[in-house]
């Protein structure tokens, strides 16, 4: 039995070593037409029913020397604040402002800290740091007082839902220009499509940049929900009020008899 299993073993290794040496003249090849490659562990991440949060792996390999940044950004949404007042001892929402185009999630990585070696103009520009974001109000909007008390709101409540992380999480050099970083995705985030844009520095300039996508999507009975809520709104309004009123019905009946 050990003679006839040896050369299946020698030649499983055989294929292994066949494989990771296409995968490095690959990236060879590609790193000689650019300074930057990326990849992603996975391109979709599955919510379903026992979801808790993942963490998705973004690796890749530079040319030459330099500071990586990366930003994790998406999907687009219009929030709407609301400021409450206390009038009359009660308290009471008065200013609202809606902003457009917001990320629901932003994650920031980087090799070290990223104030030493990001010009402030390039971090301005492609709005790398949560302080950088854009946040745009609605055109009729736009008059209203103080906008960025409200806009300091939204970093806030996206914060203590742990979807904006305003450090940056570490990204490892693993030697000959490979890196890679962790970007935790919690429970509660959002579906949708998500842009992980890439950054090289060298010496305060900006070398290169890549992008890539990444989905985020319900699977099994989330889905099915999910789709069904958003494509018959009405429907999924009217059932969720009559499985309300059972479940009040059945609650009611079985104290009664108790």
């Amino acid at each position: 039995m050990n003679i006839l299993r040896r050369p299946v073993v020698y030649l499983s290794s055989i294929l292994v070593i066949m494989v990771v040496m296409i995968l490095g003249a690959f990236a060879s090849t590609m790193l000689r037409a650019q300074d930057l490659v990326i990849d992603l562990s996975t391109p979709v991440v599955a919510i379903t029913a026992g979801f808790s949060g993942t963490d998705l792996l973004l690796f890749g390999a530079t040319r030459g020397e330099g500071d990586l940044v990366v930003v994790v950004r998406g999907p687009e949404e219009n929030p709407v604040i609301r400021r409450k007042e206390k009038v009359g001892g009660i308290w009471i929402n008065k200013e609202n402002v809606t902003f457009v185009n917001v990320p629901a999630f932003y994650a920031l990585a980087s090799n070290r800290l990223i104030d030493d070696y990001v010009p402030s103009d390039i971090a301005s520009i492609h709005q790398i740091g949560v302080d950088q974001i854009i946040f745009t109000p609605h055109t009729k909007q736009r008059a209203v007082k103080d906008i960025k008390s409200f806009s300091e709101a939204i970093v806030r409540i996206k914060q203590r839902e742990g979807l904006y992380t305003t450090d940056a999480i570490d990204l490892v050099y693993l030697g000959n220009g490979l890196f890679r970083t962790l970007v935790h995705f919690p429970a509660n985030v959002s579906v949708g499509t998500y842009g992980i844009d890439v950054y090289l520095f060298n010496e305060g300039k900006l070398i290169d940049n890549q992008t890539t996508l990444l989905n985020v999507r319900k699977f099994g009975l989330e889905a099915d929900i999910y789709n069904f809520a958003h494509r018959h709104s009405a429907y999924y309004g009217i059932l969720a009020v009559l499985i309300a009123v059972a479940a009040g019905w059945l609650a009611n009946a079985a104290f009664r008899k108790g």
